[in-house]
């Protein structure tokens, strides 16, 4: 393996996640993309930094769990969080929660020393790890 690629979520509203992700993470969508002989569609949103977050809908996915905090989703077997390194982690946090999304954890010291690290969900409750490795 040469690096990671991307993380894909499923969401209820293809259009509505895609409007939200691109808006609260400076993502740029791609042509929106349908898998044949399938009600699956998708779209990637792209960051210039590089990552990649895919959005996937299907009309007949029903909700999974939607823990309220980090602690509560390793309490589970399966997809956690995502998380973004970012240069404040404070002013992201609250520029993401003004954008709609969730607070889950709210800026404090992270475990490793020097690190500040936060937690927001989007509007489907997916967590979102904000962190600052100074």
């Amino acid at each position: 393996m040469t690096r990671f690629d991307h993380v894909g979520i499923s969401v209820p509203d293809l259009e509505a996640a895609t409007a939200w992700y691109c808006d609260a993470l400076d993502l740029t969508a791609a042509p929106v993309f349908a898998i044949p002989g399938t009600d699956l569609r998708g779209v990637m949103l792209l960051h210039a930094g590089g990552y990649r977050i895919e959005l996937l809908h299907r009309p007949s996915a029903r909700p999974g769990p939607t823990p309220g905090s980090a602690l509560d989703a390793a309490a589970t077997h399966g997809f956690g969080h995502m998380c973004l390194c970012v240069e404040d982690v404070a002013a992201e946090f609250a520029r993401l929660v003004a954008a709609g999304a969730g607070v889950s954890m709210t800026p404090r010291p992270a475990p490793r020393p020097g690190a500040v690290m936060a937690f927001v969900t989007d509007p489907y409750g997916n967590l979102i790890e904000l962190i600052d490795r100074d």
